[in-house]
């Protein structure tokens, strides 16, 4: 190993923004995976007597809302900062949580629904684009252990979210509003983390050191318009990166898109598990992951990104084909596992992978562009695995999903191959 490697600085994950991040996305994910999986589907249909249908369109509007507003989001997070963007994101969560209370009718929890996806929109840019700026502050380079803490946040508070409010449910707090009022309560609490967040890290294109302001002399005065069309331009002569990279990003949510809507009617349907059987599969696949995160994103900062995806795309491709087969239960835990140990390889990698590529100017915006590109594969998903489910098979969106795994596989082969290729022409033309 190179001497200059040994010495490389990587980022503190007890780095005040990283730990104000961590808090931040657990409280968000909790309160939003509390409404969207346990609370809401049965509220709405059971107690407002709602059809499925509106249901269905509820979230989809929620969803909407988080994935449209990813790049303007980061856009405004450039301009204002991360304390002022994320504090009235959050804020917002809060208001749809208070509608959802007092809602009556599909059309203001319709709106409700849109209103919390807004305010969730700016969190993935905001948090991208901070540990992509922390990395270049500590001239580490390596964000791999930061993003598997930022992940490992996520994925405990969705999974956390919903076992609690069930919990709560199940022992003797029957109204449905309390449990509103416990989530409210979160949403309060995350809106305080947010007022603890830097304004600015590090020297970016409108950077500035944490609480200062730019002066008048070295700011120009833009109207929105002309500051939309500038950076416009900034990214147009900046993002230089692989036209495979927007495949790759659309796909790498598709394949997670597959899966969602299915895994727990295949679990009931084809392996016939009980309640307890499903949650302890949850445990070994999501645990698993959630455990190996951090551990995982500290080797991807020593040896890099490119073993890690390839082995993770590979073995998530196995072990998802694999399932779609197998009915032995002690197989399934085995398998599932191994789904598992796959994303605990992909989810730091990729985002340290994708950070290399956002250029240092409106990395905010970039990242709000690659987010909703990524995040536009969770609303193709679901819906290619529904009809998928319906026409072909049960098994047959996990074969999808393990064939988009290979295709990811060679995608990334061919970036990593095209980008040697240029930085090497690069250093001959400067040669």
């Amino acid at each position: 190993m190179p001497a200059n490697t040994q010495q490389r600085t990587h980022i503190s994950l007890a780095s005040p923004f990283i730990i104000e991040m961590w808090f931040i996305i657990f409280l968000v994910e909790f309160v939003k995976g509390s409404l969207l999986v346990a609370l809401l589907p049965v509220y709405m249909e059971n107690v407002l007597g709602l059809s499925v249908t509106v249901v269905g369109l509820a979230f989809a509007l929620q969803y909407l809302g988080d994935n449209l507003f990813r790049g303007p989001s980061g856009w405004i997070m450039e301009r204002i900062g991360y304390r002022w963007t994320m504090t009235g994101a959050l804020i917002m969560i809060a208001v749809a949580v208070i509608l959802i209370i007092y809602a009556k009718d599909a059309a203001s929890l319709s709106l409700a629904c849109l209103i919390l996806g807004i305010g969730t929109s700016p969190l993935w840019p905001c948090v991208m684009t901070g540990v992509t700026e922390l990395a270049v502050s500590t001239k580490s380079g390596s964000s791999g252990a930061a993003m598997g803490a930022v992940e490992m946040a996520s994925l405990a508070g969705t999974g956390i979210g919903p076992i609690t409010v069930n919990f709560l449910m199940d022992h003797g707090h029957q109204s449905y509003r309390t449990v509103f009022f416990v989530l409210l309560a979160f949403a309060a609490a995350v809106v305080a983390v947010a007022l603890l967040l830097p304004a600015r890290i590090g020297h970016g294109v409108h950077a500035v050191t944490r609480g200062t302001q730019v002066t008048e002399a070295t700011r120009p005065k833009l109207s929105p318009l002309a500051s939309l069309k500038r950076t416009l331009l900034q990214l147009k002569q900046s993002l230089r990166v692989s036209r495979l990279l927007y495949p790759a990003l659309f796909l790498q949510a598709f394949a997670i898109g597959l899966m969602t809507p299915v895994v727990t009617l295949f679990t009931r349907t084809e392996l016939h598990l009980s309640p307890i059987q499903f949650n302890l599969l949850l445990i070994a696949g999501g645990g698993i992951t959630v455990l190996a995160l951090v551990p995982a994103g500290k080797l991807v900062d020593r040896i890099g990104t490119e073993a890690f995806l390839n082995t993770g795309f590979l073995l998530a491709a196995a072990s998802l084909a694999t399932f779609a087969y197998v009915r032995s239960l002690p197989y399934v835990f085995v398998v599932v596992a191994l789904v598992g140990i796959s994303y605990a390889c992909i989810l730091p990698a990729w985002n340290a992978f994708i950070a290399k590529q956002v250029p240092k100017g409106e990395r905010g915006t970039v990242w709000g562009i690659f987010l909703t590109l990524q995040g536009s594969g969770m609303v193709a998903g679901p819906i290619v695995s529904g009809k998928l489910w319906d026409s072909v098979g049960h098994g047959v969106p996990f074969i999808a999903s393990s064939l988009v795994m290979v295709l990811l596989f060679f995608l990334h082969l061919a970036i990593v191959r095209r980008t040697k290729r240029k930085n090497e022409a690069l250093q001959l033309t400067r040669s």
